[in-house]
């Protein structure tokens, strides 16, 4: 696609300096860009290798000028530029209907501009919405929602049930749906609890490659409204996950524990069950977290803590080694023989002296 700068300063709510009607044929970063290439630069050190580059044009939101280079410019540029790379590189568009080597069930409802792709399994009651992609080798099991304009990518398994709000995209590999980890130690084994609830995912989530979200005992794992899940997160069943959280790679969070909105889990953290995670609160990489988190706190640190609490440990940890040799050192000058201990003073104290503790 081609667009001129003007038109794509249009469409950023943005401006020009220079000649707005250069036509602009690509995106790329300053180190590959081309003649007819538009680029972007949110420092001076960014924007000195943009205007060094081949680049014809720079998308900024800062005070930068050039002699050389057209300039559009932006209220905010790493928004623009999440806003500009569909122009340049649209998804891929797939064609309405059914490919002849899926299995839809005759109770099924699949809009006529839906697409379904080779190797599918449409399960008994699904319904798939308008302009919706399931590709290849996916599995909707019966009774499963989808929305309109669902992207479902290949080999993800949704299992009976599920429910996927508008807009929403699910990465490869991601299973929905499955049972919840329910047991009961009965007569020394292990009675398997049924998990007999749902799961619910709604509008404009995304979720990564490889994720999985059990099912509610009873009742729904819920995941809300503009959330985002990296790859390889795990969900147990009936956490609800508030609007517009971010979940990052390998974060595990254990059956019925909720979060507020707006929440931030980083990449390895796990969460116990059955706590409230308050919005806003932010719990870093690695860490383990067994308490409810109140909002807008940011915890660390496994067993997790407060950020400025579980600094000073972990500063003092640090310091430990160090603090072990001087103690040592000081045994040794007040010890009266080599490797006997250091003994309470044998005097005793005075009636009317102050013991100081």
């Amino acid at each position: 696609m081609t667009y001129t700068a003007g038109q794509i300063a249009t469409l950023l709510g943005g401006t020009v300096q220079g000649d707005a009607s250069v036509p602009l044929t690509g995106f790329a970063p300053a180190d590959r860009a081309g003649v007819g290439d538009l680029t972007f630069a949110e420092t001076a050190a960014y924007f000195s290798r943009a205007e060094e580059s081949a680049a014809t044009a720079i998308m900024v939101d800062g005070d930068f000028n050039s002699p050389r280079k057209i300039l559009i410019r932006v209220p905010h540029s790493r928004v623009a530029f999440a806003r500009v790379l569909p122009l340049f590189f649209p998804e891929p568009s797939f064609p309405p209907g059914i490919h002849p080597t899926s299995v839809v069930d005759a109770t099924s409802e699949i809009d006529p501009t839906a697409h379904i792709g080779p190797g599918c399994i449409v399960g008994a009651r699904a319904r798939v919405g308008p302009r919706s992609v399931v590709e290849a080798g996916d599995v909707l099991g019966a009774e499963v929602r989808l929305g309109a304009d669902v992207r479902i990518f290949p080999n993800v398994t949704l299992y009976p049930g599920v429910q996927i709000g508008d807009r929403v995209r699910i990465h490869a590999g991601a299973v929905i749906g499955s049972d919840g980890f329910g047991y009961v130690l009965y007569e020394g084994a292990h009675l398997k609890i049924p998990q007999i609830g749902s799961v619910l995912i709604e509008e404009d989530v995304e979720i990564g490659a490889n994720v999985t979200i059990d099912r509610g005992a009873l009742g729904a794992t819920i995941v809300g409204k503009g959330t985002k899940i990296d790859n390889l997160v795990h969900l147990g069943h009936n956490v609800r996950v508030g609007q517009h959280c971010i979940l990052i790679a390998q974060a595990g969070i254990a059956g019925s524990t909720r979060l507020g909105q707006h929440v931030t889990i980083a990449g390895q953290a796990g969460l116990s069950g059955h706590l409230k995670i308050g919005d806003r609160a932010v719990v870093a990489a690695q860490a383990g977290v067994m308490t409810d988190i109140p909002e807008g706190e940011k915890w660390m640190g496994s067993p997790a803590r407060r950020s400025l609490q579980a600094r000073r440990l972990f500063i003092a940890a640090e310091q430990l080694p160090d603090i072990l040799k001087r103690l040592a050192a000081l045994e040794k000058r007040l010890s009266p023989e080599p490797g006997l201990p250091i003994s309470a003073p044998t005097q005793p104290v005075h009636p009317e002296q102050p013991v100081v503790e």
